[in-house]
């Protein structure tokens, strides 16, 4: 870990030309460093106040700016804090950066300063990664995700499972003070259906991870079909752009493309593939290779033919190959040129004419299936690490369990129960190391 004593400086904004950059300074000398290079003297200045002046460097002028003060413990990072808010120019940023180390400050390393207002306990650790989904969330369904766990959401369900178990715990220990005495403090019957009410909790959160992780990614929807089912002309209708190339020529598509297609604040990520079928050609089946291998990996599979010269049997032979999919949805295409939509075409097809945009049935298949991932007012689990610490906490209530009904000792109990709550304690940073928060700040940006 870097010296939490330094005070340290970074570009809040991002790199380019812009109307306005801010440049973020926090730690115990702030102020003084900053007033050392501004034109007016703000060393006594009031947190929550802004001033009118210039950055200087020795007798010349580096930009007209405003310096918002924050004083400890009123601050993003619990400690002394100003912004300096000047003109975009990466020029200028970089020099008004370069005075303030000249001044006494240092770089800050990559999300310094959330790491320390998570120590300065201005965050817990869940509601200081909400605030990376939060920079980086690209849809409205992950920025109200994020919101919600940066609100600490997340992070009230957390503290209200491991205060549950921590009292029970508490009657667990007291018997190990008295193991001599043979006495029991804790009901083992209560102790049970609490374990087993926690453990319907905390696999709730679990299985909200799947869902979470499709709000935070998006619906990763992969338009499968025979070559020139339609799947690029599609693409490219949902897009309203010509994102991809389009041809009569069988077999054009090589390789997957992948785009982002929002609706309803929802995203999905859309992958047009390779057409499947046999070939000869070495490059066409590394692409029917990989269209393969992304629908294993997708959420939806969005099933194209060629309504004008498919046959009910002929797609009936086509789906038999198809991997196993929770949702499908089957798109007959080319329906402006043919009658055929009154066959015993399979339940739920939808028509469509991608190449005349008339994807209105589809789009409302895609809506319903985007309302499936609508958030309500429960906390939807978002996060690798934090399903990972659930199910290992989950894990060690079950040998709670297993320890009660086979008489296990309150000593070896106590030892199952605590492992529980390390589990749980991970994800706040009640209980934490050095590597644990090294991995999740080094992934934020510098000036975060």
């Amino acid at each position: 870990m870097t010296n939490l004593q330094d005070t340290i400086t970074a570009p809040a904004t991002p790199a380019g030309v812009s109307a306005l950059a801010v440049v973020r300074v926090s730690g115990k000398d702030s102020i003084t460093i900053v007033n050392k290079c501004f034109s007016k003297n703000i060393a006594k200045a009031d947190g929550y106040t802004i001033h009118y002046g210039h950055i200087v460097d020795g007798d010349q002028r580096v930009d007209e700016v405003l310096a918002s003060v924050f004083r400890n413990p009123h601050s993003y990072t619990g400690e002394d804090s100003v912004e300096i808010s000047g003109h975009g120019s990466p020029y200028i940023t970089r020099r008004i950066i370069e005075t303030l180390l000249k001044n006494g400050a240092r770089m800050a390393e990559p999300g310094e300063f959330t790491m320390r207002a998570f120590l300065n306990q201005k965050l817990d650790l869940a509601q200081a990664e909400a605030v990376a989904d939060m920079i980086s969330s690209n849809s409205e369904a992950s920025l109200q995700m994020a919101l919600h766990q940066m609100r600490g959401g997340f992070s009230n369900d957390i503290a209200f499972l491991r205060q549950e178990l921590i009292d029970f715990a508490a009657l667990i220990e007291l018997e190990n003070d008295f193991g001599e005495e043979d006495v029991e403090f804790a009901d083992r019957e209560g102790l049970k259906v609490l374990i087993h009410k926690l453990l319907t909790q905390i696999e709730k959160l679990r299985s909200s991870f799947a869902s979470g992780n499709v709000l935070k990614n998006g619906i990763r929807t992969v338009l499968a079909g025979k070559p020139n089912a339609g799947k690029s002309t599609l693409l490219n209708a949902l897009l309203n752009e010509e994102r991809a190339i389009v041809s009569d020529i069988a077999g054009t598509t090589r390789d997957t493309i992948e785009e982002i297609f929002t609706l309803n604040g929802i995203q999905f990520r859309l992958i047009d593939t390779a057409g499947l079928r046999e070939s000869t050609d070495t490059i066409e089946q590394i692409g029917v290779g990989k269209t393969k291998e992304s629908m294993r990996k997708a959420e939806l599979l969005v099933y194209l033919f060629d309504l004008r010269c498919t046959s009910p049997a002929e797609l009936a032979a086509e789906l038999k190959l198809l991997p196993t999919m929770e949702q499908t949805i089957l798109v007959a295409n080319k329906a402006e040129e043919t009658t055929q939509m009154q066959e015993d075409w399979p339940e739920n097809t939808i028509f469509i004419s991608a190449k005349t945009k008339k994807i209105e049935p589809l789009m409302q298949e895609l809506e319903r299936v985007a309302s499936h991932y609508e958030l309500g007012n429960e906390t939807v689990v978002n996060n690798a690490r934090h399903a990972d610490a659930l199910g290992k906490s989950s894990e060690a209530l079950q040998k709670v369990l297993s320890g009660l009904d086979t008489g296990l000792t309150s000593d070896m109990v106590a030892l199952d129960i605590r492992n529980a709550l390390y589990q749980l304690g991970l994800i706040t940073g009640e209980v934490t190391n050095d590597e644990v928060l090294d991995s999740i700040f080094t992934r934020f940006c510098i000036g975060k």
